[in-house]
């Protein structure tokens, strides 16, 4: 189960009481940050734009992938941790605005986390540390530290245990892998 705060709305669907919800400048301040940061070649200059005008917790050498759509109303609840790579058009989202209610979850993104481009991860989400998502996942519920998952509705692919095991003779990644 996904860890989000609930807000009904009466009347009109929630998204009809945006404004209510959250400030309208502070969107368009936010919209302006995330887009200038999305192209952005940058990394070092992305990551400290994210920390300074959007309150994030960004890890050191985190990599923010071209074109990553981050939460444009609440992107204060994202929290990534060091040295983890975010994979080209992936989105991150701390809100839902629902017919009858909306919802609000922080999102926190583990240490050395790899996760493939085109993913979405929903409010209320935890990564684990050293877990990888595949491309195009949609991350519905937590991520269990160093599994493999991926796909539509999110899977485990391969836990922590396994993929050691898989990876147990490889040159990078197994038990003595060589230094560049």
């Amino acid at each position: 189960m996904r860890r989000t705060e609930r807000f009904p709305v009466a009347g009109a669907n929630s998204l009809w009481h945006v404004y209510k919800t959250v400030p309208f400048w502070k969107v368009v301040r936010n919209f302006i940050i995330i887009q200038l940061a999305r192209y952005t070649p940058f990394l070092a200059l992305k990551s400290w734009m994210y920390r300074v005008f959007l309150r994030m917790k960004i890890g050191e050498e985190t990599s923010v992938a071209l074109m990553v759509m981050l939460d444009v109303m609440f992107p204060e609840k994202i929290s990534i941790g060091r040295n983890t790579v975010i994979g080209y058009n992936t989105t991150i989202l701390a809100h839902e605005y629902l017919i009858k209610e909306y919802r609000l979850g922080n999102v926190e993104i583990g240490n050395e986390v790899m996760i493939g481009a085109n993913s979405t991860i929903l409010p209320g989400i935890k990564i684990g540390d050293h877990a990888i998502v595949s491309a195009g996942t949609l991350v519905h519920k937590d991520v269990p530290a160093g599994a493999f998952v991926g796909g539509n509705p999110m899977r485990i692919i391969y836990t922590k245990d396994e993929l050691s095991e898989r990876w147990q003779d490889d040159p990078i990644y197994g038990k003595n892998p060589k230094k560049p």
